[in-house]
């Protein structure tokens, strides 16, 4: 890509992410980006939540039929699905090696389109106490998970869905473990009543057989934060955990270094990447995929695991054998994942009504 002739070409970032992801913007990827290319510049605005960057990408859409300037040039994390018709009009940056340095070493698992480029992920986890539970005997699959459970009563909890997706995705374990281990059972798209009431209806039966062996014969945090406090005050042994906030914890000393992570190896729980969309009619365009291909470089998809705690977009082949060594057991060889729309409210709706009926949704 050619050089730019001004270091007045200011890149417009779009962020909806929580206050952490844009401070890692601000104070790790910007600086950095700055110094390696000071023809270029970021400028980091928060868009509120995805409805602040829904919101943009409209006013995008309608810049590029008037063929005027969008304010904009790429979202550190959007589905380029939205909004309707912005494919089919040409809104979006098609990704590729020709556009992208180091396009050849995402890893094939995180892609999710042709114009959305994955720069960091999150799974769930499960988080527990070596000093009760030694590694060699920790559960690497969903039925020596439940035969634990059963065998260690009062010891594992998880949040109630709709108050955390570390719970919220334990849930959706037992809905595939349900249905055959099988992801693609489930999408946007097929969604109906009667389907909801056939696929999730085993997965309640899994769940209210596992509820008496829970902490306090049925209890649920109230979301993924306070599962993580009751794992450091050692009152449970076990627990789903999100990836990127537990790696926090145990760097910050919230959870001791003795904390263990393991991911199971029948098939994961679900997770997920954050995928940068560029705008074609974008006025800084060529510095804004400039800015996507250093996203992708070792120095910052390190960072995203050792500051925020985050999964990196690039393969781990990619990434230094001492991280990959030290997160051996966490490395997804899945990252299964489960569609939102009405699959929610029919989950979070039956796990109320079917799995905890007396637990006021309040």
């Amino acid at each position: 890509m050619p050089r730019f002739a001004s270091a007045a070409e200011s890149i417009d970032l779009y962020s909806g992410s929580d206050a952490n992801i844009i401070d890692f913007w601000n104070n790790i990827v910007r600086p950095a980006f700055e110094k390696a290319h000071p023809e270029a510049a970021i400028r980091v605005t928060d868009a509120g939540d995805n409805t602040g960057l829904r919101a943009i990408a409209d006013r995008a859409l309608a810049a590029l039929k008037s063929k005027t300037d969008p304010q904009s040039d790429i979202f550190e994390h959007f589905d380029p699905r939205l909004p309707a018709g912005g494919i089919d009009a040409g809104l979006w940056v098609k990704f590729s090696a020709a556009n992208i340095d180091g396009f050849d070493k995402v890893n094939p698992l995180a892609f999710d389109s042709e114009y959305s480029l994955p720069y960091r992920g999150s799974q769930v986890l499960l988080a527990y106490d070596t000093t009760k539970l030694d590694p060699k005997d920790a559960p690497k699959t969903w039925e020596q998970l439940t035969a634990w459970i059963k065998a260690n009563p009062g010891q594992f909890i998880y949040n109630r869905p709709d108050k955390g997706g570390s719970g919220g995705n334990f849930v959706r374990r037992a809905i595939h473990e349900a249905n055959g281990r099988d992801p693609g059972k489930f999408t946007v798209e097929n969604y109906t009543e009667d389907y909801g009431n056939q696929a999730l209806t085993p997965a309640w039966k899994i769940l209210t057989d596992l509820a008496p062996s829970l902490y306090e014969k049925g209890a649920y945090t109230a979301g993924n934060t306070q599962s993580i406090q009751l794992l450091a005050q050692g009152v449970v042994t076990m627990t789903p955990v999100w990836s990127d906030q537990v790696l926090q914890a145990i760097s910050q000393g919230v959870l001791p270094e003795t904390t263990g992570l393991v991911q199971l190896s029948d098939l994961a729980l679900c997770g997920g990447f954050s995928r940068m969309t560029v705008f074609s009619n974008g006025a800084h365009k060529d510095a804004a995929l400039k800015l996507a291909s250093f996203l992708l470089s070792k120095e910052i998809q390190e960072a995203i695991i050792t500051e925020i705690g985050g999964f990196p977009g690039i393969s781990w082949d990619h990434i230094s054998d001492e991280l990959r060594q030290k997160y051996a057991d966490v490395i997804p060889k899945t990252i299964p994942t489960f569609p939102s729309g009405d699959w929610e409210s029919k989950i979070n709706d039956g796990w109320y009504r079917n799995v905890a009926p007396g637990i006021s949704r309040t």
